[in-house]
């Protein structure tokens, strides 16, 4: 069989991950030793692991993480308050697949959207679909989209997402527009998806950012309820990153 036919057609099929793999065997003289049976199965599995990277990449371009950062690269020696049993919990991705949600609570600085970003890149290797945004940019949008006509696709959108990670919110109380909004982004992934928030505001004031009581108790009960939390501390890690000046 001629080789260059048989790697075309392969990637006439969209099997590059197969053409890759055939290419590199015939180039081999041990592989010329194989069953077909064998031959077959390495084929199989380059194709697998080629299209498995290609979806991961394709999910990560779409989430728009803010920060490239990786569950592996979490120091946990950090003095952050961050619990290292939590994490390796959260990191198999579990969660998501029960629609549980995560609040990073803690001040400006400690890695609170590092953190959700690191958690966001994991789901995306799991096959996750996974969007970012920050929450105040996140309003606006949807305030564009409410005069354009286009409020019901971002909506939808929104809905579909499997992890959703709003970055950021408060400290500012929200408008009437902007509570209705939230309103409906948790009542739509309420026990459907997961949702990450992050906030330098602690939980129990969530409720007076909110400000309408009617709403606030509507939104707190779908957002907090089943919600994984964890609450860092300590010094802001841009602080501790910055050269310290000549005396």
């Amino acid at each position: 069989m001629l080789t260059n036919p048989t790697i075309d057609m392969l990637r006439e099929l969209g099997l590059t991950g197969m053409a890759s793999a055939y290419q590199e065997l015939e180039a081999q003289p041990e592989a010329r030793h194989l069953e077909h049976g064998e031959w077959l199965a390495l084929l199989l599995e380059r194709e697998a692991t080629t299209r498995r990277q290609k979806r991961f990449e394709a999910r990560a371009r779409a989430a728009r993480l803010r920060h490239d950062a990786q569950i592996e690269n979490i120091d946990f020696r950090a003095a952050c308050g961050l619990d290292r049993n939590l994490v390796l919990k959260l990191a198999n991705c579990d969660w998501i697949r029960q629609h549980h949600s995560l609040l990073l609570i803690g001040p400006a600085g400690v890695g609170k959207s590092w953190l959700a970003c690191a958690l966001g890149h994991k789901a995306c290797r799991e096959d996750f679909s996974v969007a970012y945004h920050r929450l105040p940019r996140l309003f606006a949008t949807l305030a564009l989209a409410r005069g354009d006509g286009r409020y019901p696709k971002v909506l939808k959108a929104l809905a579909r997402t499997d992890l959703l990670i709003l970055d950021d919110w408060g400290p500012e109380k929200l408008n009437d527009e902007q509570r209705r909004d939230l309103l409906e982004i948790v009542e739509d992934r309420y026990e459907k998806r997961s949702t990450i928030v992050t906030s330098q505001v602690p939980v129990d004031h969530w409720y007076d950012m909110i400000g309408n009581p009617t709403i606030a108790d509507a939104i707190l009960d779908r957002l907090v309820h089943n919600a994984y939390r964890i609450e860092l501390h300590g010094e802001s890690l841009r602080k501790q990153r910055q050269t310290p000046s000549a005396a």
